[in-house]
């Protein structure tokens, strides 16, 4: 089945990153960086009891990303990889996912810092962060083992954007 799906953005999210190229390739790279969420007014009441969580989940689409292979060569390493065991903004259906700390809410904005995301990218959803449901113990990173710590601060060199 190949049926085509539609989302209504419900915001945008609001970076110091302009350009695809310098933004962190994952939120532990964006330590401290503030960024701001504008929900619309039409999803406001949406809102009512997030400020209680420290972290959300932010999905959101990747704007900016190229048309998709299905093999890439990844940050720190020569090989080429499915795209579905990477993080690639370069996928069939251009979802992002990202972890972020909530600062306070006031109104539709969301001021969050840990922001690994180009200004300007619309957001489709947003969910809470439970670290006693979403932590999971005894996970591995399959190929990521050998240059996961070297890939938090890494900065996106422009090779997945158009």
């Amino acid at each position: 089945m190949n049926e085509t799906i539609k989302y209504k953005s419900i915001g945008i999210i609001h970076t110091p990153f302009k350009h695809p190229k310098g933004t962190p390739i994952q939120a532990s790279g964006a330590k401290e960086t503030k960024g701001k969420i504008e929900v619309f007014s039409d999803f406001e009441k949406g809102l009512k009891d997030l400020n209680g969580f420290s972290h959300i989940i932010l999905l959101y689409h990747f704007h900016l990303s190229k048309k998709p292979e299905l093999l890439q060569i990844p940050f720190l390493d020569y090989e080429p990889r499915g795209v579905f065991a990477m993080r690639s903004p370069s996928r069939p259906n251009s979802i992002g996912l990202s972890v972020v700390r909530l600062d306070k809410i006031e109104k539709n904005i969301i001021y969050i810092s840990d922001i690994d995301i180009v200004d300007g990218t619309p957001l489709l959803d947003i969910k809470p962060f439970i670290s006693k449901f979403d932590l999971r113990k005894n996970t591995k990173s399959g190929w990521l083992d050998k240059t996961a710590t070297k890939i938090s601060a890494t900065k996106d060199d422009g090779r997945f954007s158009r």
